[in-house]
Formats: structure tokens, C-alpha cells, sequence
């Protein structure tokens, strides 16, 4: 059962991932901002991270730099879900190193096709 690390500032975006991961067999934590999904991260070796942008403190461009600096993180993928849509946020996001960028609201089979595609790469 892969593992996915939700890491959004929003309970209910948190509640409705977390729920639709579950569902689908994985096991699902989340964390509250930057600073404590990568702290996470580091502890706990998601298989997959599922990063918002707009959070308080750390944002999840900058939170997402830091893990795919990490040599002890930088192994796992991190999907960007985001209101941000334009063309100038998915590829920052994906210069940050992200492997993926979802636009909210996200649908149940984008995010489990996302999920398999980094798995499986």
C-alpha cells in the first residue's frame, strides 16, 4: 500500500484527498504547511507527496525546492494540486521539481492516474 503525504493549509481539500486516497487503498497523512510537510517527508518517506501552493509560512513552490534539493527526499515525487492555472505556475512548479501539477478542483481518476504515472516512473 503506497503512502501519500498531503501537504495543504485547507482541512477540507485535505478531508476530500485524503478520502478519495483512502478509498483507493493508500495510506494518506497530511501536514498543515511547508515547513511541516517537510518535516514529514523527512520523517515518515512518503511514497508520493501531494503539495498546495498557496500556504502560509513556507509556500509549496518554495517547500517543494527544498525537498528536491534533499538528497534524503529528493527520491520522492511530488505532485503540485493547485487553483494556480496558468501556464507560468505549472512550470515553475515543475522547475522546482514537482513531476506533476494538478489544477483544483481535482477529480478522483486525474489524481490516481497522476499518482500511478510517478509511481510507476
Amino acid at each position: 500500500m503506497a503512502h501519500v503525504l498531503i501537504v495543504d493549509d485547507s482541512p477540507t481539500e485535505v478531508h476530500v484527498l485524503k478520502t478519495m486516497l483512502e478509498k483507493n487503498g493508500f495510506q494518506a497523512s497530511s501536514a498543515a504547511d511547508g515547513e511541516d510537510g517537510i518535516a514529514k517527508a523527512q520523517a515518515e518517506k512518503p511514497d508520493v507527496i501531494l503539495m498546495d501552493i498557496v500556504m502560509p509560512g513556507l509556500n509549496g513552490f518554495q517547500a517543494t525546492r527544498q525537498l528536491s534539493k534533499d538528497p534524503g527526499t529528493s527520491a520522492i515525487p511530488v505532485i503540485i494540486i493547485s487553483t494556480k492555472d496558468q501556464e507560468t505556475d505549472k512550470m515553475w512548479g515543475l522547475r522546482q521539481g514537482a513531476r506533476e501539477y494538478i489544477t483544483k478542483p481535482v477529480t478522483e481518476q486525474e489524481l490516481l492516474s497522476k499518482i500511478k504515472t510517478v509511481l510507476d516512473a
